[in-house]
């Protein structure tokens, strides 16, 4: 077929024009990102917390407030927060306050606490729907399995000294525990899931899942809920339940923990493939002079964990007291925020350390250029849904701090528009939403 010049231009043009469409259609359908930061400024209700929502523009990283946030959290003190069901409820667990207003939670005076449900609007709004409480006492952290079909909170102290025994072993006075709930996909609603396997001397379904006590973080990894607990003076050790993703059900595989071999442990991540305990005293790591390291493993039969290639790994000899750790989109870099000392104003032992993980061993190499800066006191650190930029909320300047991920090197860039934003107050915990508009 032979096109005329006015043909050949009206065929360019319409070429033109597809094209033109082409991007405006990508960019119609790019997902869109908003970051939540809980925090501890009173908002609302006294002693209650607050949700602060930004939309995060995907061009420059650029955040701008939600319209309507900051909202009530719910409680006070929110310590943490999960999106579900493609992020149309968000929970927050707020830690809450003693009979006296204090933070200090124990068994005999323990904290107000309840898990507040949030529906999340197609523009980031949040709408407050109901509460619910767990079974133990004193909780402080939350996760949800990768369905959002079940929500899992970690107790602090069990209300019973009897089934502590029951379910650990005799002579065991003192635990922990998860109290399991169902999430109603229409609703959001939390049900119960009561354990199976214990039943309380009554004869009642216990419900929750006792775990040792003094415990200190906890994941969902690889089909198992993995529990750190320890002190300094027993060490520190990890205590699997096999997680059963159609009911929610948690069962023991082993009564023992699994001891780690340090006695400082501040997290336990779930990160691709691999289970990452993050650790406080760099004195198991010879000839580093760092003072926190990372030890990596991968989850065996029963929930063991078995040590990886390279063994423990020494952060950042700058910083201190690692607490959370991510992996970039593509698994090519690891990034861990350090709180520092947790001190007012600058702090040098804040900031976020760097590594390279092999493709093949999984072992972790420092990111030339590492660290990268964060605000003071950083408290959880977020990748955007764009896979462009990653951000620490920080509790010590009431900031988030944004930085630019270089997809060939993974060194954290400054921003070029302002990498600084304030908050209302103090943040105790942050999360990204991403949706295609």
């Amino acid at each position: 077929m032979k096109f005329t010049k006015f043909g050949k231009a009206l065929l360019m043009s319409a070429l033109s024009v597809a094209v033109i469409f082409g991007v405006s259609s990508c960019i119609q359908s790019y997902t869109v990102g908003y970051l939540y930061v809980t925090g501890t400024l009173t908002a609302g209700t006294a002693g209650q917390g607050i949700i602060s929502g930004f939309k995060i523009d995907h061009n420059t990283g650029k955040l701008r407030p939600i319209n309507t946030l900051p909202v009530s959290s719910g409680g006070s003190y929110p310590i943490r927060a999960v999106l579900v069901q493609g992020s149309r409820f968000l929970y927050v667990l707020n830690r809450g306050t003693n009979a006296e207003g204090g933070e200090t939670c124990t068994p005999a005076d323990p904290c107000q606490s309840n898990i507040t449900e949030f529906a999340v609007g197609g523009n980031g709004v949040l709408t407050v729907q109901e509460t619910f409480y767990t079974q133990g006492l004193n909780p402080f952290r939350m996760v949800a399995d990768a369905p959002g079909n079940f929500l899992y909170v970690l107790d602090h102290d069990s209300p019973s000294a009897a089934a502590c025994s029951l379910a650990l072993g005799a002579g065991v006075t003192t635990c922990a525990d998860v109290t399991a709930f169902q999430i109603n996909s229409t609703t959001g609603r939390l049900q119960l899931v009561v354990n199976a396997q214990v039943t309380a001397a009554n004869g009642a379904a216990l419900p929750y899942f006792p775990v040792p006590a003094n415990p200190i973080d906890f994941s969902l990894s690889q089909g198992y809920i993995l529990t750190v607990s320890g002190t300094p003076a027993t060490g520190d050790s990890v205590f699997p339940y096999t997680y059963n993703q159609g009911n929610g059900q948690l069962t023991i595989n082993q009564n023992s923990a699994q001891a780690l071999g340090i006695g400082e442990a501040t997290a336990i991540v779930n990160a691709g493939n691999y289970v990452y305990v993050l650790d406080d005293e760099g004195t198991l790591v010879p000839g580093t002079g760092a003072s926190s390291q990372i030890l990596p493993f991968s989850v065996g039969s029963n929930g063991s964990l078995q040590a990886q290639t390279g063994g423990v790994v020494a952060d950042d000899t700058s910083l201190n007291n690692p607490i959370y750790m991510i992996l970039e989109s593509k698994t090519k870099f690891a990034y861990v925020i350090n709180q520092g000392n947790n001190t007012q104003g600058t702090n040098a032992q804040s900031g976020i350390s760097g590594y390279v993980l092999d493709p093949t061993t999984h072992a972790l190499s420092f990111i030339a250029g590492e660290p990268f800066g964060s605000g003071a006191g950083p408290q959880c650190l977020v990748e955007d849904p764009s896979n462009q930029f990653v951000y620490s909320a920080d509790f010590n300047d009431s900031s988030v701090t944004g930085r630019v991920v270089d997809p060939n090197s993974g060194v954290l860039n400054q921003m070029r528009v302002a990498s600084t934003f304030s908050l209302g107050g103090p943040a105790t915990w942050c999360l990204v939403d991403g949706r295609t508009s």
